[in-house]
């Protein structure tokens, strides 16, 4: 495989297939030399774009898996999802979205100054049949719909840039079931993930995520049947262990979206919970800290300074060696040591909405440039995108990433100097409203993060994507 890296798009592509094949083939046999062949193809491919010796820190959890347990729970998926689409997930996930799409990516970012994202979510439509406690999307209603040829038009851009993943959210994304089985089907090429509420998974739905291969799905659930269904009502719990036995039962990859709040928390994190859900199927998962976004929005629900100190102890501990439990926990706002910081405005993901807006983040209803009107690399370059890239990290102290939760008075900056504007489909809110509700709480956890943060040590990240005048020494 000498000059991988000089070879055509498609032939890299069909180099990587073969590779995928023999893992998916050996299942049965010598798994760890199908392993180690995936390794080699990863560095012949991206050479120095990572250290040679996490390479072999590699091999080394490989050849030695009794002392390692995501090797443990890499063979486990492998052995429970369906052929098709675990080659599919590997192929486009793994060689398009994180070796070549990196590639691309981190070259695009110094060729046009901005950020450039690895995965883009947008919403396919305003539109849910569920009405959940302090969430903004349960009012939206029917009005905004993303056409097909808008979703089409977002994915095409995309993959220009290098990008190839793209998250769905809402509303609920599934009441546009048709459309997205035909998106997923003429981008075969990348990996599609949707944040669902799972009433609308069904049998023949199953099937055609198989046939095609290149869809996975985060299910929203809060824990118990009492806390989940106090916040998404009556019978949602129940509609989610259906979807997971479906799921299961196709060999489609799933995982679990949780956001916790001052009520939830050790329901979500319970070492029962967290066995349930895995036994169910689920094999990842992301944990969001709960916002106060929107007029409607419920600020008591915002965790506790203890909770969120417990959030960041329990979700290290659960993925550590430490714990037996088969599930990789990731958590959106305690994280930031991993990622970064704040990923938003296009620094690793940002946000379209149903009517067309690109927003830096989910949380972060405010814009000034629409898919309607922009290209997506047009979307990136807009004033409060670039205020973003100017602006990234917020605070070099990464367990207080964000612009809003806690560093409120970098948004309300950001927000007045370019002019953006609210972009909430029902009751648009001033960003000053916003970030009133987080302000005490910024206060608060200031304290305790800088506490936490000073007392570890943390590790030079070989790569920065930032503004370079903002690079960390």
């Amino acid at each position: 495989m000498a000059g991988l890296a000089e070879l055509s798009h498609k032939a890299q592509r069909a180099a990587a297939s073969v590779i995928i094949d023999h893992v998916l083939s050996n299942a049965k046999k010598d798994r760890e030399k199908a392993f180690l062949d995936i390794v080699d193809f990863a560095e012949k491919f991206w050479g120095d774009g990572m250290p040679k010796e996490n390479y072999d820190k590699v091999r080394e959890a490989i050849r030695h898996p009794e002392g390692n347990k995501w090797i443990r729970f890499i063979n486990r998926v492998l052995d429970e999802t369906d052929p098709h689409v675990a080659k599919m997930a590997a192929l486009n996930l793994g060689f398009e979205a994180f070796f070549r799409g990196t590639k691309e990516i981190r070259k695009n970012r110094k060729k046009y100054d901005c950020n450039i994202p690895w995965l883009i979510l947008f919403d396919p439509t305003s539109a849910c049949n569920m009405h959940c406690t302090g969430c903004w999307s349960g009012t939206y209603g029917h009005k905004h719909n993303l056409s097909f040829e808008d979703m089409d038009k977002i994915v095409t851009q995309g993959k220009e840039l290098g990008v190839y993943l793209y998250m769905m959210t809402g509303g609920e994304p599934l009441v546009r079931k048709k459309d997205i089985l035909k998106l997923a089907e003429k981008h075969n090429d990348v990996e599609f993930s949707l944040y669902t509420n799972s009433t609308l998974i069904d049998e023949d739905f199953c099937k055609e995520v198989v046939r095609l291969g290149n869809l996975t799905f985060q299910l929203s659930i809060e824990g118990t049947p009492e806390t989940n269904d106090e916040r998404r009502g009556a019978g949602h719990y129940a509609a989610v262990m259906r979807a997971m036995d479906l799921l299961k039962k196709y060999g489609i990859l799933f995982g679990t979206s949780i956001c916790y709040t001052r009520h939830n928390v050790e329901a979500v994190t319970s070492d029962e919970f967290l066995k349930m859900i895995a036994d169910k199927g689920a094999r990842f998962g992301f944990y969001f800290h709960y916002m106060p976004v929107g007029n409607n929005a419920a600020p008591e629900l915002m965790p506790t300074m203890e909770q969120r100190k417990y959030m960041i102890e329990r979700i290290r501990y659960v993925r550590s060696s430490k714990s037996d439990i088969e599930f990789y926990p990731m958590d959106f706002q305690n994280d930031g040591e991993f990622v970064g910081g704040c990923i938003a405005g296009g620094r690793n993901y940002f946000h379209i909405n149903s009517a067309g807006d690109a927003e830096p983040c989910v949380f972060i209803h405010y814009s000034n440039t629409n898919i309607h009107g922009n290209s997506i690399l047009e979307m990136l370059q807009s004033p409060l995108f670039k205020a973003y890239h100017d602006g990234q990290p917020f605070n070099h102290n990464h367990l207080r990433p964000c612009p809003m939760l806690e560093n409120p008075e970098l948004l309300q900056k950001m927000v007045h100097e370019t002019g953006a504007h609210s972009t909430d489909l029902e009751s648009p809110e001033s960003v000053e409203h916003l970030c009133e509700k987080c302000k005490d709480y910024a206060a608060c956890w200031a304290k305790e993060a800088d506490e936490i943060w000073t007392h570890e040590t943390h590790k030079k990240p070989s790569y920065q994507n930032y503004k370079p005048s903002n690079i960390i020494k």
